[in-house]
């Protein structure tokens, strides 16, 4: 494939993120940007897993975030993070983006891949 041909799909790709409203909508997105089948397994162990910052994502949300959970530091509560326990989750790709961006960064010290997006959602969206 050549490069030109990349740009282009990366920017369907990334359009087709853009406009998500729904989960489901929105792992395609991140699956097709990662150019490999999401796993929900892979994403429950990166979920769970300690990375860079020392954090876990379920320090925060707990490790089956299907019920409220409570941020490490500041005590604030956090809505379900699963979309079948709180139907507002993951219904906006902007929001989606904001907030993987800033736990990605706070978790693990840096932006979360594609594949670990989609990873990590597939397994949030398994949860029933």
């Amino acid at each position: 494939m050549s490069i030109r041909s990349l740009v282009l799909l990366a920017a369907v790709l990334a359009a087709h993120a853009a406009h998500a409203s729904t989960p489901a909508e929105l792992l395609v997105g991140y699956t097709a940007a990662s150019g490999t089948p999401a796993q929900a397994a892979r994403g429950q162990r990166f979920f769970t897993s300690r990375h860079g910052k020392e954090w876990a994502c379920a320090e925060c949300h707990g490790a089956v975030p299907s019920q409220e959970g409570r941020h490490a530091s500041t005590g604030k509560a956090i809505g379900a993070l699963a979309p079948a326990f709180n139907p507002e989750r993951f219904t906006s790709s902007a929001k989606a983006e904001k907030w993987f961006r800033r736990n990605c960064n706070d978790v693990v010290g840096r932006e979360c891949t594609a594949g670990e997006k989609a990873d990590v959602l597939a397994w949030l969206i398994s949860l029933k």
